[in-house]
């Protein structure tokens, strides 16, 4: 019987294997497969290899001209002497993946489209930076902003931003896109474009033969929509899929071990741990979220749940950032937690519970269903808070609900919950927390799914994006964290190590902390 059972999973793991054809799986589902609405952290994965952008990065960070002839500087006259004009010149005789021509005219569309507030996008502020865009000729693009704006090379149109340039086109001449057909479908112009999307199951891309630099060695790729983790490691050993690039949790030493697999493992930009809804009573005390923190094993956390799979961490700004903060991490103390609760007026009732006016502390605590460390997290958190008497109450969501963008009622983008369990991405090159943390950026107009608004921290983004100064960067970025670490909108667990494992014929798969792919023309199997 056992050697019959042997033989069926060789069967089935040859029958599953097409050459030149790349099926991989992550966990996650997808709300739109357009940047500039998509909430999951998956969406730059397969934004990654389909979308039109300015920039890609190397495997250090350093920015690669793709759809610009060269990276706007000083020294090469793309920035301005006041530091308020960026000039983009366009790589001529570009197409987009239908046939048609790319120039100036599907930037300055997309501007408008990104400055059209009816459209919920999931990153806003960075448009709003922008007083107009002009075009000399259908070649060079000028972009007029507010006042200096350092981190333009990361926040437009780059693999590592929520946006993409835009099909005038296809979409065009109006300027809304929340409910677009092109969402489901987009038109870009990567190494490989959409074939087809079937909601809940799969998307599959395809070798775009009018990609400027070149054909792809892969024919396909597909990803398919997965979202427990346990079919996840059954495809995997089958063949079903050949790469699953973000594992975590108790599998994956089991998906380490299986046989004809490798496996590779890179720092990413995706800080983990508890993101708190300020604006809900109970939590909009600082001093009661830096008690959560104390009561906090994340020391076993890291250990036991997350397997050890990253950077035990601090800061909100992953240390992939040049002015990342090495902040000391909160020791374990739920002694220290209790009086700090005492003194701000929680006190511990009959019940078991804290009490303040007549309010129980108590938490509804969201995870997404599926993922096996969350459920493991969350209920060795329920128990650490309970030695302080704060109630927890676990409420379990499905993947695409808890992800969902604002206009379809996600979990997060709504702040229907407490704290949450998830992990945020912010820029991998610079450290600022603009998108994610600063006031302007409360959905629907941003990430700032905790609500969180500290005019001060917004005061020292600001200073940190509209100064060329490194020096200045520096000290504005470090000032910022500390003052985050102060009001803990989160609690940090660790920055993520991606582990991916992946059949052992693929080749050309090298990921990093600015590339999800490396080069995706090299990708083969």
């Amino acid at each position: 019987m056992k050697r019959l059972s042997i033989l069926a999973a060789f069967v089935a793991l040859l029958g599953a294997y097409q050459p030149h054809v790349l099926t991989y799986a992550d966990g996650g589902d997808i709300s739109s497969l357009n940047p500039f609405l998509a909430t999951e952290g998956n969406a730059p994965l397969y934004s990654e290899l389909t979308m039109a952008q300015f920039v890609r990065f190397d495997a250090h960070g350093n920015p690669i001209p793709e759809l610009i002839t060269e990276i706007p500087t000083r020294t090469n006259g793309g920035i301005s002497n006041d530091g308020k004009t960026i000039t983009y010149h366009l790589r001529p005789n570009v197409k987009w993946s239908d046939g048609h021509p790319f120039d100036a005219d599907d930037v300055i569309f997309t501007v408008a489209v990104a400055k059209d507030d009816r459209n919920n996008l999931y990153i806003r502020d960075p448009w709003d930076r922008i007083t107009s865009v002009s075009a000399p000729n259908k070649y060079t693009v000028l972009f007029h902003l507010e006042e200096p704006y350092a981190t333009f090379i990361e926040d437009y149109f780059s693999t590592q931003s929520s946006s993409c340039i835009l099909p005038r086109h296809i979409i065009g001449p109006g300027t809304q896109i929340n409910q677009a057909p092109y969402n489901s479908l987009p038109v870009g112009i990567g190494p490989f474009r959409y074939a087809a999307y079937k909601r809940g199951d799969s998307v599959v891309m395809e070798a775009n033969p009018y990609y400027w630099r070149g054909r792809p060695k892969l024919q396909r790729v597909v990803y398919k929509i997965i979202t427990d983790q346990n079919t996840l490691m059954t495809q995997l050993q089958t063949g079903e899929i050949s790469l699953w690039p973000a594992i975590n949790g108790p599998l994956l030493d089991r998906a380490k071990a299986l046989p004809g697999k490798r496996s590779t493992t890179w720092l990413t930009n995706f800080v983990g741990g508890i993101f708190f809804n300020v604006a809900k009573p109970q939590l909009s005390d600082p001093h009661v979220r830096r008690a959560l923190r104390l009561a906090t094993d994340r020391a076993t956390l890291f250990d036991k749940v997350v397997h050890r799979n990253g950077v035990l961490t601090q800061s909100l700004v992953p240390r992939t950032s040049v002015d990342y903060l090495d902040i000391s991490v909160t020791k374990l103390d739920p002694d220290a937690a209790a009086r700090m609760l005492d003194a701000a007026g929680w006190k511990l009732g009959g019940d078991g519970l804290r009490h303040k006016n007549g309010v129980a502390l108590t938490i509804d605590l969201a995870i997404p269903s599926g993922y096996q460390p969350s459920e493991i997290l969350a209920s060795i958190l329920k128990e650490d808070w309970a030695k302080i008497g704060v109630g927890v109450t676990i409420h379990m969501w499905s993947t695409p609900q808890f992800f969902a963008p604002y206009t379809s009622g996600g979990i997060i983008q709504r702040g229907r919950f407490d704290a949450a369990l998830y992990s945020n991405a912010s820029g991998p090159i610079f450290a600022s927390i603009n998108g994610y943390f600063d006031c302007a950026s409360i959905p629907p107009r941003g990430g700032n799914s905790d609500r969180y608004c500290n005019h001060q921290v917004d005061a020292l983004d600001n200073r940190y994006l509209h100064s060329y100064d490194p020096r200045v960067r520096r000290q504005a970025a470090a000032a910022m964290q500390r003052l985050l670490d102060q009001d803990a909108p989160a609690i940090t667990i660790y920055e993520r190590k991606y582990v991916s494992v992946f059949d052992n014929r693929l080749t050309g798969y090298y990921p990093s902390s600015f590339s999800f792919w490396g080069d995706p023309l090299e990708l083969d199997i």
